[in-house]
């Protein structure tokens, strides 16, 4: 798809936009009239630059990602983990959790935001965490046949799920730093 080009600015008040949205409707109810409402802007602009409502909706969550992941590295998985926390903004993170958790029942009747999501968004960031975890395992700090590798994408959204319902908190940067340190790490013999 040939895509004009926006500022950089523009780019980002058109995300700005799909994520209030987001947050205020739901995907279901999002449509794109309503973002080119919003933004002043046109439905014919917008599939012109995104396709399709998946994929505007994936590239917003994307473009509100910090840094890659797989350039963090401190010599050390602890320090590499307790760097990508410090990127983290615990305001950022729970509107963040809400919005994952209202997408989740569309990703699960909706294939085309399943892909755009895996594309763009999760992929990216389990194939930057994988190269935080591959390092820590050439570094001779994990095993590379310990089979906690696999699992810590599981054990990273399981902590994003089980605190609000347990809890009744949002995941923050307190938790997480505690939880890498009681569950993740020891998981992987560090």
């Amino acid at each position: 798809m040939a895509r004009s080009r926006l500022t950089p600015e523009r780019e980002s008040e058109l995300y700005t936009a799909v994520l209030d949205l987001l947050r205020e409707v739901g995907y279901d109810a999002l449509t794109m009239d309503a973002v080119a409402a919003r933004t002043h802007s046109s439905k014919a602009t917008l599939y012109r630059q995104w396709g399709s409502k998946p994929e505007l909706v994936a590239r917003a969550l994307r473009a509100n990602k910090p840094a890659d992941l797989s350039e963090i590295d401190t010599g050390s998985l602890r320090g590499d983990i307790q760097e990508m926390l410090a990127h983290t903004d615990d305001c950022q993170m729970d509107k963040d959790a809400a919005l994952m958790r209202g997408l989740a029942h569309a990703v699960h009747t909706n294939p085309e935001l399943h892909r755009a999501l895996r594309e763009l968004l999760i992929e990216p960031e389990m194939n930057g965490l994988d190269e935080v975890l591959q390092r820590a395992v050439r570094r001779g700090e994990v095993a590379a046949d310990n089979p906690a590798l696999k699992l810590v994408p599981h054990m990273l959204i399981g902590a994003f799920i089980a605190r609000p319902l347990i809890e009744d908190r949002p995941v923050d940067r307190a938790f997480l730093s505690a939880y890498f340190d009681a569950v993740v790490l020891p998981s992987l013999g560090v």
